[in-house]
């Protein structure tokens, strides 16, 4: 019975490259149904309604993961949640007891991410594990028949970008990356009217990002926390010996096995942002500027400030200015995007957006009604939670995703490429139809080393 569930969802998914379905898609499909059939449109619908519940399991159970609660708890989205998988103990624990308070059934907890994705009952699968986990994860799961739903960055690298768009065509998933603003309406709204020419010819926007993150400790070798599995989080990356601060959320400075430094980690939102209304693909030409700026004795290993500069065809410019350590909200708002155009100006955020002409006057906002966390660690909020409910309604054709996973690897390419400008020094020049760096020394970091038989391959 489960299997033919799991077909039935499978056969109804229209996936990234579907048609958007207007209407009712059960009453649509149930009115096609000839009269041979002996089957009424309403008895039909009955069936769809018996068959239609999502088995889900999420993935890494640390700050991003109580995003999805709500979308998955109301009971409408017809959603089980049927395992909750972590290397920590105490976050499975932790995890175990607040879903407790919110679904019906109680879902098992797991250690081993590829035990959930072994499942049968496991329609679709959150991965909220750390970066270097993201990819691996994603196509262990569409091998295995599942839809994913993968956090930002969907890549720890430009070759895990190419992987993911490679095994969503080969096995025909619904993928969609959480970069959550693509389903906020506010910003739906206005990139839509960018589009229509509300600012005349878009040329310029810049992302940013200003965050007050402090002071680091350096690491340090020490004992493996009780509970944790670190072979299991160490997953795909190459193997060595625990140090302290590592395991929770400092992997993000501590290099860049694991990591993709404030680019991957922020600049994965507003960049996705400034390309969607600048309807731009790849750059043609990369430069950098970034450096380690504060706390030159702690243990951050990154740079923590950086301002990237994407030149693209037209003359059309897309900036990035991130700020780590420094609270200062140059821009007026802690992370935001400005789009410039030959008619005038729009800012867009978390919170809304605001029309300007070419003049500065204000002449349109719209003001979000949810809430959406801006620099807080995790996030969460009304946006997450229409971007969950979109991947629910693509899973059952009843919606095209709002980010399927190919504009998200072009966004994420973005990031990517700025951190390979950071590390090498260099600026370059990009191939504007396929992404890839006309500089040898620079795509040396165009992929990554991985752990024997890690690596994702298409079987």
């Amino acid at each position: 019975m489960k299997d033919n569930r799991r077909k039935f969802i499978k056969d109804l998914a229209l996936g990234t490259a579907g048609v958007a379905v207007s209407g009712s898609l059960v009453n649509s499909m149930a009115n096609r149904i000839p009269a041979t059939a002996g089957m009424s449109a309403k008895s039909y619908t009955k069936i769809i309604g018996a068959n239609d519940r999502i088995g889900v399991a999420i993935a890494g159970l640390g700050r991003r993961y109580g995003a999805y609660l709500e979308a998955i708890a109301h009971k409408p989205n017809n959603v089980e949640l049927v395992y909750l998988c972590d290397v920590m103990k105490k976050q499975r624990d932790a995890a175990g007891k607040k879903l407790s308070k919110m679904v019906d059934n109680t879902p098992k907890l797991e250690n081993d991410i590829r035990k959930v994705i072994a499942d049968k009952q496991v329609d679709a699968l959150f991965n909220a594990t750390p970066d270097h986990w993201h990819t691996p994860g994603a196509c262990l799961a569409m091998q295995a028949g599942q839809h994913v739903y993968v956090e930002k960055p969907c890549s720890h690298n430009p070759k895990e970008g190419e992987m993911l768009v490679d095994f969503q065509k080969k096995y025909n998933k619904v993928v969609q990356m959480g970069n959550q603003q693509r389903s906020a309406p506010e910003s739906i709204e206005i990139v839509k009217e960018i589009h229509n020419g509300v600012i005349g010819k878009p040329f310029k926007a810049i992302a940013f990002y200003s965050s007050g993150r402090g002071e680091v400790p350096q690491q340090q070798k020490a004992p493996v926390p009780e509970g944790l599995d670190w072979a299991l989080w160490q997953g795909p990356a190459p193997r060595r010996d625990y140090t302290s601060e590592t395991w929770d959320y400092n992997w993000h400075w501590y290099g860049w096995d694991y990591g993709t430094a404030e680019a991957g980690n922020n600049a994965t939102h507003e960049l996705d942002v400034a390309r969607w209304a600048l309807q731009e693909d790849y750059p043609e030409f990369v430069t950098v500027e970034a450096d380690k700026r504060y706390f030159p004795n702690d243990g951050w290993t990154m740079y923590d400030t950086m301002l990237a500069t994407f030149k693209f065809p037209e003359n059309k410019i897309i900036q990035w200015d991130g700020k780590s350590r420094n609270s200062y909200n140059t821009y007026g708002s802690d992370r935001g995007t400005i789009i410039y155009g030959t008619n005038g100006t729009v800012y867009v955020d978390r919170g809304g957006y605001k029309l300007y002409d070419r003049g500065g006057k204000l002449i349109k906002s719209n003001k979000s009604k949810g809430e959406e966390a801006g620099t807080a660690l995790g996030g969460g909020g009304d946006m997450s939670t229409l971007h969950v409910v979109n991947f629910f309604d693509a899973i059952r054709g009843k919606a095209k995703l709002n980010s399927p996973i190919d504009e998200g690897a072009k966004s994420t390419h973005l990031c990517h490429l700025a951190n390979i400008s950071a590390r090498t020094g260099k600026e370059f020049k990009v191939d504007t139809k396929t992404g890839r760096i006309a500089d040898k020394e620079a795509m040396k970091l165009w992929g990554r080393e991985y752990a024997q038989g890690w690596e994702p391959r298409i079987s």
